[in-house]
């Protein structure tokens, strides 16, 4: 008797522990789905990829600058690629609250760097693509994909007069670069409060980490 009433305690121990605990869930929720995970993870690669590769081509061989171009170009799409993908998956899945030590002006602030990071996420790549579609030699020199197959420019944008082109090339390689700086300040202020809002224990990095 005593046996079973040991092995049916020991039982109920074991269907207790498949069940998270309060903490367990309240941690669960708080953490964004896998797939927002990878994305999120995916497009920082890229971007982190795309800006050591612009500072890098100065300082190469002249021969070694056009396949690095090409390169930033492949990046770049595919960035834009992933982008679209997290915004839609952002509008179908509901990403977890922010803490709720986080005080006012400090969630404010999150959810401001935070759509400014996804409005540079889109023109960065944006002004590269109308920029390289204004290009004077677009038409005798053929993007490729990451050199798998050719990814069409903007026909539109080609098929301008000449000055026109070249003007926008202009203005848009200069909104590029502007664009790019700002990345940079919006970037470091995204890591600096994260890494902040780690250290006083609220968990942040873990909420897109696994």
């Amino acid at each position: 008797m005593n046996l079973r009433l040991r092995a049916t305690g020991q039982m109920c121990k074991l269907h207790a522990r498949a069940w998270p605990t309060k903490d367990e869930r309240t941690t669960m929720n708080d953490r964004y789905t896998r797939t927002a995970i990878v994305l999120h993870w995916l497009i920082a690669i890229g971007i982190i990829g795309n800006i050591a590769l612009a500072w890098i081509w100065p300082l190469v061989a002249d021969e070694q600058v056009r396949p690095m171009i090409d390169l930033h170009k492949s990046l770049g799409i595919t960035i834009l690629g992933l982008a679209i993908m997290r915004i839609l998956w952002r509008l179908s899945h509901k990403p977890p609250a922010l803490p709720q030590a986080y005080k006012p002006w400090e969630a404010r602030t999150s959810h401001i760097v935070h759509w400014l990071l996804y409005g540079v996420i889109f023109a960065m790549p944006l002004t590269g693509w109308i920029m390289d579609s204004a290009w004077k030699d677009a038409a005798t020199h053929p993007m490729q994909l990451f050199g798998l197959f050719e990814w069409p420019r903007l026909g539109f944008i080609m098929n301008l007069p000449t000055d026109t082109r070249e003007h926008m090339h202009t203005l848009f390689g200069e909104a590029h670069e502007l664009i790019a700086k700002l990345v940079y300040v919006l970037v470091a202020l995204h890591v600096a409060g994260a890494l902040i809002h780690q250290l006083e224990g609220h968990r942040g990095l873990q909420r897109m980490w696994r």
